[in-house]
């Protein structure tokens, strides 16, 4: 397969002549994709008719699913993604390792894979080497269809769709921190399964409470974010506007952008990658940057790549 080359974004390595591809993925590791996709994701389609037909959702199921989801989207879109991947801003140790910890619990992959993934997808977008674009196949009403269930989660489940860390984050397999974090992932997933339980067995000091609150606030809760995150992968580079300039398909789609906590505007984020806004025009919802400024007024961050006027007018499109 041929490498394709493009300019590289902010935080990514360069190009060399290292291979785009990692090994592949070993049977073990692929299964354990498959359980922790698919039984969450299971619940997720069970939710409503077991809702329904036990009655078995309390306000303290919602108030534990919803904290958890929040607290573990911006760990991946704050800290996977717009720190560790863009290098949006500057973060004090504490702020990092939290940040790396809570994008961990959203068990989507350790932290230097998915940033490897993701620094990959945006040297490749939407063009050969990319590793989860939905126009890969064509155009046609098949190839599209085919090209949005490999988008969304199709390459995941493709062994040999590894990405090369040391080409492509060799920052992060430097910094001791993150790499005890990214070693200790499977106890971030652990956490994040049954914490929730634990925290609603002890509120309503019952076996019930703690068996309701493992499946909407870990389940279920897994589900949901899993399906918000990878929309931003299919839906966000199928269908939007473009109002920026940008080498690929990447679209803004307001209706995602508060469950995805602002990754929606993904055509803003693909024309000005290391900026740490993407919903840049005045009422688009961006919960990840509100973080990143209340981080910034704490005096916990620094150096943040905020847009400015200027450069919103160079990548507008014409």
């Amino acid at each position: 397969m041929a490498i394709i080359t493009q300019a590289r974004p902010p935080g990514q390595a360069p190009a060399g002549p290292k291979p785009i591809h990692g090994e592949q993925r070993d049977a073990g590791k692929q299964s354990l994709i498959y359980l922790f996709l698919l039984v969450p994701m299971a619940a997720l389609a069970a939710a409503v008719p077991f809702a329904w037909t036990t009655g078995l959702l309390s306000w303290t199921d919602i108030a534990i699913a919803v904290g958890f989801y929040i607290l573990t989207l911006h760990g991946v879109t704050v800290g996977y993604h717009r720190l560790f991947t863009h290098s949006s801003f500057k973060p004090n140790r504490a702020v990092k390792v939290t940040l790396a910890i809570l994008g961990s619990m959203s068990v989507q992959g350790p932290l230097i894979t998915w940033v490897a993934d993701h620094r990959r997808h945006h040297a490749f977008s939407d063009k050969e080497g990319d590793p989860h674009s939905p126009w890969l196949y064509g155009t046609s009403a098949w190839a599209l269809s085919k090209g949005f269930w490999h988008a969304h989660m199709g390459w995941m489940f493709e062994p040999r769709n590894t990405t090369n860390e040391e080409r492509f984050a060799p920052d992060l397999r430097k910094d001791r921190d993150l790499v005890l974090i990214d070693k200790y992932f499977w106890l971030c997933t652990v956490a994040t399964f049954f914490l929730p339980a634990i925290l609603g067995g002890l509120i309503t000091m019952s076996w019930t409470g703690a068996l309701t609150a493992f499946f909407w606030g870990s389940l279920v809760r897994v589900a949901v974010l899993h399906h918000a995150t990878w929309s931003t992968n299919s839906i966000c580079h199928m269908i939007g506007e473009r109002p920026f300039k940008s080498r690929d398909k990447a679209a803004n789609f307001w209706p995602l952008a508060l469950v995805s906590g602002g990754e929606s505007w993904h055509n803003s984020h693909h024309a000005d990658q290391s900026c740490a806004r993407h919903g840049v025009k005045r009422g688009q919802i961006d919960t990840s940057a509100r973080i990143i400024w209340f981080l910034e007024r704490a005096g916990w961050v620094t150096n943040v790549k905020w847009p400015t006027e200027e450069r919103l007018a160079k990548l507008a499109v014409d």
